[in-house]
């Protein structure tokens, strides 16, 4: 296959947010990292510039908008800014982990679609394409009018789960929204599927209402897209064990691990955590030793290179 350098050579920069990962990206691609100087002004104000020539350049900016989520979103719209006041050919922002993806639409009165906001905010700054990993919500990819490139870990996830060689193993979905992810994972594994009946009380607080399906003398795992405060994870492993699960396991693509997760998932009786670096989770990694980090840099990788040759993505997962 000839490669596409129409928009010039391929460059990959990282704002703050997770450089370990963007470093790794680029030890699979074997380029270096682009230069780049970041720092804040006493009042907190962002300030960055571009070290070298980018002009006519393919750039791939890496930032997941984690925690602290609105220093990563404004340093990620001005690095946008950056770089195309900079003249580079086409820039794409690669957030594995999409900030604001939770409001996703009206389900009160009065409140935004601050995903539809995000969306037209990095338009707006500059970004011809985004490259994110397991949306929480499909949808938001028609936010925008510039192309979404949708990755999926569940490759990285698979290979994990399947290294553990579980036993009469049963894929347990923390809601309904989580179904389908349950499903195609629990058919690649030839493992059985039960869902989590649940009702959310208030703010990051939740409540375990059932558990459907068949989980007594099994191992189960419970997978979801977004652990944060870990309350629906250890709510729900706590309902499997009284419902005769023999072991507890969980996966999650996007460790947040806000607020009490850690100490949440230390009194719990998860056998491990398996989550991915779409946020650096380095920090949570030396409070707590159940967690299990993968690597979802060689994906990011592939899709980058492809992107930048013209080839397609979506074979990735086929």
């Amino acid at each position: 296959m000839v490669p596409n350098f129409s928009y010039g050579d391929l460059k990959i920069f990282s704002g703050r947010a997770h450089p370990a990962l963007a470093r790794e990206i680029c030890a699979y691609l074997q380029i270096p990292l682009g230069q780049l100087t970041l720092y804040n002004f006493s009042d907190g104000e962002n300030y960055c510039q571009i070290d070298e020539n980018v002009r006519g350049a393919d750039v791939f900016i890496v930032q997941p908008t984690s925690s602290p989520v609105n220093d990563h979103v404004m340093e990620l719209l001005i690095l946008l800014d950056a770089f195309r006041r900079s003249s580079a050919s086409r820039i794409t922002a690669v957030m594995p982990y999409f900030g604001y993806s939770r409001q996703d639409k009206k389900d009160k009165p009065r409140v935004p679609i601050a995903a539809k906001l995000m969306a037209d905010l990095l338009t707006a700054s500059g970004a011809d394409r985004i490259l994110t990993m397991d949306l929480h919500a499909a949808q938001i990819q028609g936010f925008f009018d510039i192309p979404v490139d949708h990755l999926f870990a569940a490759p990285v996830l698979l290979d994990a789960i399947r290294k553990m060689e579980l036993e009469d193993l049963v894929i347990v979905s923390p809601d309904v929204g989580g179904v389908a992810r349950a499903r195609a994972i629990g058919k690649r594994l030839g493992a059985s599927l039960a869902i989590i009946d649940k009702r959310r009380t208030g703010k990051n607080e939740t409540e375990v209402l059932n558990v459907v399906g068949d989980v007594e003398g099994k191992d189960v795992l419970i997978l979801d897209d977004i652990i944060d405060t870990a309350g629906t994870m250890v709510q729900a492993e706590a309902a499997l064990r009284e419902q005769g699960a023999r072991r507890t396991y969980a996966a999650a693509v996007h460790p947040v691990l806000s607020g009490p997760a850690i100490e949440r998932i230390e009194s719990s009786q998860l056998q491990s955590l398996l989550v991915t670096n779409t946020v650096s989770v380095e920090a949570a990694l030396a409070r707590c030793a159940r967690i299990r980090p993968l690597s979802i840099a060689p994906i990011l990788g592939e899709a980058i290179q492809r992107i930048h040759d013209g080839t397609s993505v979506s074979s990735l997962f086929v």
